[in-house]
This record gives structure tokens, C-alpha cells and sequence, in this order.
């Protein structure tokens, strides 16, 4: 599988400290929701940050895949394009 870009929406405002758990995803605050979004790499990771959210207890609002930015500078093996 390709990696792929996802958008995980937790309820609530995370603390730094659990903000600090998801070490290679963006995280931001949205109204009443944080927003962890990021490049999954394979099926294994995509569980992996969703146990994490669940050992974390959090509550999931949404997964979404979401689609790369034009000016993404990575390929679907995730290297960069020259």
C-alpha cells in the first residue's frame, strides 16, 4: 500500500503532553476538535495510530483519508520528487 495521507478528528483540546504521543503527525486545534493528520504508511500504521488514540482515550469523530496537496513534495513511496 502506498502511503497515504489521513485526517484523524478527536474530540476535545489535547494537552502537550498527548499532543507530544503523535511524534510524526500535525496536530491542530479545530473548534471542540483536534485534528491529527499526517502520511500512514501501510495498514499496520493506520491501527497503530488508532490504537494509540484509543490506549490515549480519546474519542474518534472521524478518519479520513484526505488527498495530497499539489504542492506535496513527495511521491506515493514517500521520497522526494527533485
Amino acid at each position: 500500500m502506498p502511503s497515504r495521507r489521513y485526517e484523524f478528528r478527536v474530540a476535545g483540546l489535547l494537552s502537550e503532553r498527548t499532543r507530544g504521543a503523535f511524534r510524526d503527525m500535525a496536530v491542530r486545534d479545530a473548534p471542540a476538535e483536534t485534528i491529527i493528520s499526517g502520511e500512514v504508511v501501510d495498514d499496520s500504521h493506520l491501527h497503530g495510530v488508532l490504537a494509540l488514540i484509543q490506549t490515549l482515550g480519546l474519542r474518534v469523530v472521524s478518519v479520513n483519508e484526505v488527498p495530497r496537496a499539489a504542492d506535496d513534495p513527495s511521491d506515493d513511496r514517500g521520497e522526494t520528487r527533485s
